[in-house]
């Protein structure tokens, strides 16, 4: 009885913290379907008495260009990710080449660098070439982010994958590309979803590249959009809000779909034989 009441006691109090985190989502959604009369009403209304889709309505004359161009930036960071990462995670897993301790300190090191340093730094260098505001320029700035941590949770993942197969295809005339291109990169679903899923997050999130780099082009994500959206529009807020819901879905289904994978791919390497 004691443990059945605990449990109940449990239950309560986590339902109780996830409204209380997601309770800016709903008012999010809330604001988003309010009309614009009754912005200002006091006390606000809990729910959407008189829903309007005015806001959304102007997301897809508004803000449609910006989420577009965030969805090429978030697949193109996806995509580069991916080709540095994997290889450079199956050669410190299973080639374990000279110097791998000083790279992973070197790549622990790489994410502690605060974005808006690395973003002066990039300024500096696309202000010289001519890139700035070009959207493959923002591919390769988000790229930094995504890179290190996603080396390290191949390095993880794929030290879990037993040295008898890597061997086993050696014995049979494979070799390491041909080894990783066939055995390992199949075996590591997990840890490819994972970094995929993080790479696109961190590049659909993203503002302190795309404010630093954006030289007053068109090629602007999403969340430049909004905040350009906020300087132009500072009264229309269930405009601003509609767009935040729009941003903020893929995202949301994305994590709904990929929660098995990350999982399994994050926590793998933590538990060795």
């Amino acid at each position: 009885m004691k443990s059945r009441t605990g449990k109940r006691r449990h239950t309560v109090i986590g339902l109780l913290l996830t409204a209380l985190m997601l309770f800016p989502v709903y008012w999010m959604v809330n604001v988003s379907l309010t009309p614009q009369r009754d912005m200002r009403k006091s006390p606000p209304d809990l729910l959407p008495l008189h829903p309007t889709f005015e806001g959304y309505r102007a997301v897809l004359d508004d803000q449609l260009p910006y989420l577009g161009t965030s969805l090429l930036i978030g697949l193109g960071t996806v995509a580069l990710t991916l080709l540095l990462a994997a290889p450079a995670g199956f050669a410190l897993a299973k080639l374990r080449p000279r110097g791998t301790g000083a790279l992973g300190l070197a790549l622990l090191i790489a994410q502690m660098i605060p974005g808006i340093v690395m973003a002066m730094g990039f300024y500096g260098i696309f202000l010289d070439l001519g890139l700035l505001n070009s959207w493959w320029g923002l591919i390769v700035a988000d790229s930094t982010i995504a890179v290190p941590f996603g080396v390290m949770i191949f390095t993880a993942f794929m030290s879990g994958i037993p040295g008898e197969l890597v061997s086993a295809a050696r014995i049979d005339g494979a070799g390491a590309w041909r080894t990783f291109r066939s055995v390992v990169l199949p075996l590591s679903r997990n840890a490819i979803v994972t970094v995929s899923l993080f790479g696109f997050l961190w590049a659909w999130s993203d503002f302190v590249f795309a404010n630093t780099l954006d030289g007053g082009g068109g090629w602007k994500p999403i969340t430049l959009g909004i905040y350009k959206y906020i300087g132009n529009n500072n009264q229309e807020w269930n405009a601003i809000m509609a767009t935040a819901v729009v941003a903020s879905v893929p995202a949301a289904v994305l994590l709904v779909l990929a929660q098995r994978y990350v999982a399994a791919g994050v926590t793998a390497g933590a538990v060795k034989d």
